[in-house]
């Protein structure tokens, strides 16, 4: 997943109407509201990142999103424009990767390699590029060692850039390996702080999976009423899409008596 992106606070209306829509899963219209500023660098950078999460949480409209990629990397000019094109071309080749759609590893690879040279140590848009490297390196490269480094650059650049949404992906992240390693409390801590800024920011997407990450380090009746909240909330927005499965077996909630 992208950590990266512009929240209600930001005070910008056309930014806090995007951040609502795109919270609550409804991409397409927040694209749509970016479709005017998308010969400019900033909104057409934008509208591809929300094209490419509808792809993350829906496992659809992948050739939509290849085509606002194109249209970003056109209008980059400088170093740091078109290295955070590269960074969401190395994105949607791991995504498309990841998902069995499309194997782009060697495209992701080279991706983030050509933003990592174009992209300021210090600037911006670091945080995010060690983020999905991190991402790459855990799920496609097999790679936990080097994935637990750049999660852990990602975090320390996210929290000295007050990205408070990419923070709740590293502490995520961070947790998950830490689960994979018998590490419980470690987890338990890095998924509840995921889940709060992820309540704190509104980021209801992002909700069931931080409910169900938290649930896998928790002892029954709370393990289960966590995956059933999860549920309920997947059920609702119907995303993400690859959480299905893994709350299945959680049965509806009792009806009221």
């Amino acid at each position: 997943m992208s950590g990266s992106g512009t929240t209600a606070h930001d005070g910008d209306p056309l930014q806090t109407a995007v951040w609502r829509l795109r919270s609550r899963g409804c991409w397409t219209d927040a694209a749509a509201l970016l479709e005017p500023h998308a010969t400019a660098p900033a909104g057409a950078l934008q509208r591809t990142a929300l094209l490419t999460e509808r792809c993350v949480y829906t496992e659809s409209g992948w050739a939509e999103a290849d085509e606002a990629l194109r249209g970003a990397e056109a209008v980059a000019r400088s170093d740091e424009e078109r290295g955070a094109a590269a960074c969401e071309r190395g994105y949607l080749a791991y995504a498309s990767t990841l998902f069995g759609v499309r194997d782009r590893a060697d495209e992701a690879r080279s991706a983030f390699g050509r933003a990592a040279a174009l992209t300021a140590p210090e600037g911006s848009g670091r945080p995010l590029l060690d983020f999905r490297r991190g991402l790459f390196a855990e799920n496609v490269a097999d790679a936990p060692q080097a994935a637990r480094a750049a999660y852990r650059r990602a975090h320390e650049g996210a929290a000295a850039h007050g990205d408070l949404l990419l923070l709740s992906f590293t502490w995520r992240h961070l947790a998950g390996l830490a689960l994979r390693e018998g590490e419980l409390a470690q987890a338990r801590q890095g998924f509840t702080e995921s889940l709060r800024i992820r309540e704190e920011l509104g980021y209801l997407i992002g909700t069931a999976p931080a409910l169900a990450s938290l649930a896998d380090t928790e002892e029954e009746p709370v393990s289960t009423r966590l995956r059933t909240e999860a549920a309920r909330l997947v059920r609702l927005l119907g995303v993400p899409t690859w959480l299905v499965t893994h709350l299945g077996a959680v049965p509806p909630p009792s009806p009221a008596t």
